[in-house]
């Protein structure tokens, strides 16, 4: 494993187990420090923060975390408050739950509390996301888009995201919701940047430039940097969009792969 100073992220695709075995959010504890971890959930992301922030703060303590407290920032004052950076400048583990994205940008973005977020990552915090809080790990990131559709460069709006993980876009509830076209038109947006489609009940785990797979669904990587061909100087925005040579894997649990290489890692345990 390689030694990384700054922390590891936790990417859910959404529909985490939080009831049986919670194998992802286990592991979210567990790399938090476990019955020492200090826990923030920030429920920007969601339009019933009190109710979201209750449940997994019962999820975290039945997992053994005995310090979770919710940081509920519904604007960008609230994410300039004392009392939440000093919470986050304690926390070992910082959760960001589902809801919309963009609320997360609107409450946070800008703000010293964002700087205060990156500032435990580089110190070695772990920081996890599940739907929304997934979209928002990289520098970009889908705003909302259009599900089982082909690629169209109008079947997905793109913004800023938190930056944590830079030169990626994340999509969750991936298979469930058939979203390989839109994550296609994001890509082809930004044809650099590696695509990750994360399925429900599934992670990718992201230490330096290694990534691991935890769960029971799967991640399809998009790599369209060896693309040969597309048709983007002569279709219009809600035309359909052709491309060739998009590279395309597929990772269950027990699979990695290298950011710096760009290549998949079979079966490395």
């Amino acid at each position: 494993m390689e030694s990384q100073q700054q922390g590891q992220l936790i990417i859910i695709g959404g529909a985490e187990d939080t009831t049986g075995e919670c194998q992802i959010l286990r592991e979210f504890v567990r790399r938090s420090g476990g019955i020492k971890a200090r826990i923030v959930v920030m429920t920007a992301a969601s339009s019933i923060p009190e109710e979201v922030g209750q449940e997994y703060i019962e999820i975290f303590e039945r997992l053994g975390a005995t310090n979770v407290q919710v940081i509920d920032t519904r604007s960008n004052e609230d994410a300039n408050t004392l009392e939440l950076l000093r919470a986050v400048a304690q926390a070992t583990g910082i959760f960001f739950t589902g809801g919309d994205q963009a609320r997360i940008i609107r409450s946070i973005k800008g703000t010293i509390l964002e700087d205060a977020l990156h500032k435990r990552y580089a110190e070695g915090a772990i920081i996890a996301g599940t739907s929304a809080g997934a979209a928002v790990m990289p520098d970009t990131m889908i705003v909302e888009g259009e599900s089982d559709t082909n690629p169209r460069m109008d079947a997905v709006e793109m913004g800023p995201g938190m930056g944590f993980l830079p030169n990626v876009v994340v999509d969750q509830h991936f298979a469930q919701r058939g979203r390989l076209g839109r994550l296609l038109s994001a890509m082809l947006q930004k044809p650099k940047v590696l695509g990750f489609g994360i399925d429900e009940n599934t992670a990718i785990i992201v230490n330096g430039n290694e990534i691991e797979v935890l769960g029971e669904g799967a991640v399809t990587v998009v790599d369209e940097s060896g693309v040969t061909y597309n048709n983007l100087d002569r279709v219009l925005q809600d035309e359909p969009v052709a491309v060739f040579g998009v590279k395309l894997h597929i990772l269950p649990e027990g699979h990695w792969f290298d950011l710096a290489t760009r290549q998949p890692i079979a079966g490395k345990l």
